[in-house]
Formats: structure tokens, C-alpha cells, sequence
């Protein structure tokens, strides 16, 4: 009882001083019922004191909630002022660009971080309303800032929020101007905002310039410009933005660059910090695109295409024949349309097929992917001459692939991000991702053909590379680091009845074992943004006699066999 006693008094005494320190009188109130309530609340309390959000290169990103293991007034100002300190003493010149989305806080983040800057001296930028992430990394480049930050949590449940920052030019170099930090960046950044002291020291200056709409003008014809002009723009589209701030931006692009403009979910349309339409605002969750399909089949749409809430991601859905093979098993919604089945294209399906899309208009440079996503884009690569880069998960590390003989031309992850243009936004981007793929689909409809029937041909030419991923959710962090653990204890000799040729570990530069057969690879790592542990998996089977049919059936099951064996390895 006495050390339970101790433990109760040393979270009273830190509380007490959070509070004396904390700016909103919210907050306040928060942690203040919490003490209240102890004994009771000694466990929710602990677990706001277990730490400070950690600043990585993900930036921040946690509940919102008071204390130093949230999102909150106080977090984001020590953030705001360490980032900006650390700018300073890097030399580093010109504005702070700021954008938001339209979670709850995010505004008023955006806001405290332009006086955290006004404060100690260096202008700042914000953007004129909630806009998407791939906005504001286009702002940092157009204005030649020092940095950006960006006040999302992307995907995360609504009760999140996060801040992601981007380096200009001056910090970031030729293939990072624009981009999101890296180490040492990151660390340099931790170790500014440990050093700030009490924040009633922080000085505050006025909210910045706010920017006016010129800015996403300037973006929407930009954005239409990655479209080839005089194509085909006859496609009905389906959309959603999943509640999120992509709509206003995307139906611009869509209309600037010559499409209609796609019908849109009518219930989530709208930004809603709430997201109370979907489970979980993710286009890759169970579910998230029902309301979709559904508005596609009833419209006879050609195509639905989902954006996440901050718009830097693209889903893609398509209608599939009655009794076609599935392309790559992606498991997605049904419509009850007669005849006819919709299907979410995985993220390496819409990687390659826009990767080989820019190839066949000419475009040069280096194609990037990561070591997660599927190896077909290597092979495309490799049968057509061109560069091509793997690099580390996370698309801080995509846009920094090329070099100056061969500058980065496109890059994609597997996780629905992809970067068509990286010389306006070196970052994933949501919009632009969807104008290209409208164009493929369009000019695929003009020949009487489709999305599958492209995929399909890039099957027959290099072969069925079929693609799944097993993902579990934890509460107790501590389960991802024992599979990890058991995995290197137990390293499996052969997968599949083959023998594992490669068992490649990536400690101490990244949590990552990846594992080869002749036909098959496996990936496994813990999810960088939520408490997720991944494994992604792919086998390769030859298309024989031109049966595409028969190699995916193979292929198909090859996956679940490999998905069941990952499984046991893994402890599940």
C-alpha cells in the first residue's frame, strides 16, 4: 500500500506541475478531474505520464487529451517552439508554412504554432483553411520556405492528432526540398523542444499572414497540368473524401483539368472531425468505401476513387466482370449490381499500373518503391531500361531516391501513397494520384478497355506478382516487440516447401526482417503510425501457355499457405 501511495503522490506532484505550466484552461480542467479522482483515475493518469509524445520523423501523433503523452495547446507549443528554435540555429531563412486539416484542434495548433514563430521573429505563413497535406508540401516549395508544418493525423481514429514537418531547400537539399524530416533532422528537433523551458516563457507574436486563395489556385492548375493535354476525358466518377478535406480541391483539379466532376458520397462530403459514417476513416478498413460502391453502382460510374481525410492517399475501385479473377485478391466491397462486382485495386496494383502509364508518355528518371511494396515494379524497371530505387518504408524516404543523372520521376508505397510529380510536391499526394489514374482509365475506355484488362496484360508479360499483407492491431505494444523477437529467435527455414534463401535483418537502421525463397517473399515491421505489426507478403508465379487464370489460382492460394506459416512464426 505504500508504494502504491508513492506512486499516487509522484503523479499528483506531476500533474501539478503540467498544470502550472499549461496554457489552456481546457486542459486544465481535464487533468484537474482526473486528480479528483484518484485513487481511481491513477491508472489514465499514468498513462499521460508515461512520457512525452516522441518526435520522430513522423512528427508527433497521439490522442487528444491533456498532459505530455497527447495532442494538446502545451505539447504543440513546446513542438512549435523547439522546431523553431532548431531552425534558427541551423541558419536557416525564410517563412514558417503552415496548414491544418479539419480535426478537432487542428486550427487551433496551426494558429499557436504562427505565434510560437511571429514570436521569435521568423514570419509565418498559414493556409487560408482546412486543406489537404499535399497543399501545404506544395507551399513550402512555391515559397521557398524554411519549413512547414502540416497539423494532421491523416487516417488515425478521430480521437488523434498529429503534426508532420517538411524541410525547405535551404535544410533539405536538391531531393528533399519540400519533403518530410529525416534523421538527423528528427533527433535535432527531439532535442530542441527537450530544451525549451517553463512555456510561460515562450514568447507569442500574432497568427502569421494568412494566405489567400491564390495559393490553392496556384496548386488546382498545377495539379491539372500533371494530365497530358488532348486525351480522352470521357470517365464517370464516383468519389469520396471519407469525410475529410479533399472534395473542394479534388473537383477543382477534376474540372480544370478537363474530366467531369465526379459525384460525390453525398453523407461524407463534407469535412467532419466525427467521421461518422466509417468505423475508421482508412480507404483500406473494412468497409470505409461501402458508400462508395454503392453510389458507383447506382450511378454507372466507371470508376470510384477514395482519398483519405488529409487527402495524400488514393484508393481506387473498380467494377469487375462477373466470374473475372481477381487481379490481386484485394478483398474488397461487393455491390449488389447484377452481373457485376466492385473491387479495391491494392496499392501495387495502382503503383504499377501508374508507374507503367508515365513510362509509356515518355516520362524519364527514376522509378522508387519500397522494400515492402511489390517487386513488379523492379522487373518493369529492369525489362525497360529504366532507374529504378528501393528504399526504407515511408515516403521521406521514396522522394529522396535518384540522383542527379536520374532524378526521382514517380515513386509509390503500397500504402496508397503515390508521388506522379515530385518536382511540385515531393510527397505523396492524393489529388494528383487520382488525375492520373482518371487519365489511364480514360484513355483505357476510349480502346474499350479497363483498368483489369491492363493489369492483366502486365501479369501475362512478367508474371502474376500477387501481394497480401498480415496486420494485427495490439493495445500492449509490448506483443509487437516479442513477435519481432520470436521471429529473429526463429527464423523459419523454408517457406512454402522451398528453403529461404535470404533471411535479411535491418537492425540497428530499421526494425526489419525480410525474408526470400525462390517465389516468394516476406516483410515483417512494426507499423510506423499505429500500433500495428505488419507482414507483407508476395509470391511470383509465371504465366504458362498464357493461362493467367490458372497462375493466379496458384498464386491465390501460395498466399494463403504463406499467410497461415507467417502466422505460426509470428506467434498469432
Amino acid at each position: 500500500m505504500a508504494a502504491d501511495t508513492t506512486d499516487i503522490d509522484d503523479l499528483r506532484g506531476q500533474a501539478q506541475r503540467w498544470l502550472a505550466d499549461d496554457p489552456d484552461p481546457a486542459s486544465q480542467d481535464e487533468l484537474r478531474a482526473l486528480l479528483d479522482r484518484l485513487p481511481d483515475s491513477a491508472a489514465e493518469l499514468a498513462d499521460r505520464f508515461a512520457g512525452p509524445l516522441t518526435f520522430g520523423t513522423a512528427g508527433l501523433r497521439g490522442p487528444l487529451r491533456a498532459g505530455p503523452n497527447g495532442m494538446n495547446l502545451a505539447v504543440v507549443t513546446r513542438a512549435a517552439a523547439g522546431l523553431v528554435g532548431w531552425l534558427a540555429a541551423q541558419g536557416a531563412t525564410g517563412p514558417l508554412v503552415i496548414g491544418y486539416d479539419a480535426r478537432r484542434g487542428s486550427h487551433e495548433f496551426a494558429l499557436r504554432t504562427a505565434q510560437v514563430a511571429t514570436g521569435a521573429g521568423r514570419p509565418a505563413l498559414v493556409l487560408p483553411r482546412p486543406l489537404p497535406t499535399p497543399v501545404l508540401a506544395y507551399a513550402v516549395r512555391h515559397f521557398g520556405a524554411a519549413a512547414g508544418v502540416m497539423v494532421t493525423a491523416s487516417h488515425n481514429p478521430p480521437q488523434d492528432n498529429g503534426y508532420k514537418v517538411y524541410l525547405g531547400a535551404e535544410l533539405g537539399g536538391a531531393t528533399g526540398a519540400g519533403a518530410q524530416i529525416v534523421p538527423p533532422a528528427d533527433t535535432g528537433i527531439e532535442v530542441a523542444i527537450r530544451a525549451v523551458g517553463p512555456l510561460t516563457e515562450v514568447p507569442l507574436g500574432p497568427t502569421g499572414e494568412l494566405l489567400g486563395d491564390d495559393l490553392t489556385t496556384g496548386y488546382v492548375e498545377w495539379a491539372a497540368a500533371v494530365v497530358a493535354p488532348g486525351g480522352p476525358r470521357d470517365l464517370a466518377v464516383a468519389y469520396t473524401p471519407l469525410h475529410g478535406v479533399g472534395a473542394a480541391v479534388l473537383t477543382a483539379a477534376f474540372a480544370r483539368a478537363g474530366f467531369g466532376i465526379p459525384g460525390i458520397v453525398p453523407d461524407q462530403a463534407e469535412p467532419d472531425p466525427a467521421f461518422p459514417t466509417v468505423a475508421f476513416p482508412n480507404p483500406e478498413e473494412p468497409g470505409a468505401v461501402d458508400r462508395l460502391v454503392a453510389l458507383a453502382e447506382a450511378t454507372g460510374a466507371d470508376l470510384a476513387i477514395a482519398n483519405d481525410p488529409d487527402a495524400d492517399r488514393c484508393a481506387v475501385v473498380v467494377r469487375q466482370p462477373a466470374g473475372a479473377g481477381a487481379a490481386g485478391s484485394a478483398g474488397a466491397a461487393d455491390s449488389a449490381g447484377a452481373g457485376s462486382a466492385w473491387r479495391m485495386l491494392r496499392g501495387d496494383e495502382v503503383g504499377v499500373l501508374l508507374a507503367d502509364h508515365l513510362m509509356r508518355r515518355g516520362v524519364q528518371g527514376c522509378f522508387a518503391t519500397t522494400i515492402v511494396s511489390s517487386s513488379l515494379l523492379k522487373a518493369m524497371c529492369a525489362a525497360r531500361d529504366r532507374p529504378y530505387a528501393e528504399t526504407l518504408t515511408g515516403f521521406k524516404w521514396i522522394v529522396r531516391a535518384g540522383d542527379g543523372a536520374d532524378p526521382l520521376a514517380y515513386g509509390y508505397e503500397e500504402a496508397l501513397g503515390y508521388c506522379v510529380a515530385p518536382d511540385h510536391v515531393r510527397d505523396k499526394d492524393g489529388i494528383t494520384a487520382a488525375l492520373t489514374v482518371a487519365e489511364l482509365a480514360a484513355g483505357l475506355k476510349a480502346q474499350g478497355r479497363t483498368l483489369t484488362d491492363r493489369l492483366d496484360e502486365l501479369a501475362a508479360e512478367f508474371g502474376v506478382h500477387q501481394t497480401d499483407q498480415l496486420s494485427v492491431r495490439v493495445t500492449d505494444l509490448t506483443q509487437i516487440a516479442d513477435a519481432m523477437a520470436r521471429l529473429r529467435q526463429h527464423t523459419p527455414q523454408s517457406l512454402l516447401g522451398a528453403p529461404v534463401t535470404s533471411a535479411e535483418d535491418l537492425l540497428p537502421d530499421a526494425d526489419v526482417v525480410i525474408l526470400r525463397t525462390g517465389t516468394a517473399r516476406v516483410v515483417v515491421r512494426p507499423s510506423g503510425t499505429e500500433p500495428k505489426l505488419k507482414a507483407y507478403l508476395e509470391v511470383v508465379e509465371p504465366v504458362d501457355g498464357g493461362d493467367l487464370g490458372a497462375a493466379r489460382q496458384r498464386a491465390d492460394a501460395a498466399l494463403r499457405a504463406l499467410r497461415a506459416e507467417v502466422a505460426t512464426a509470428l506467434g498469432w
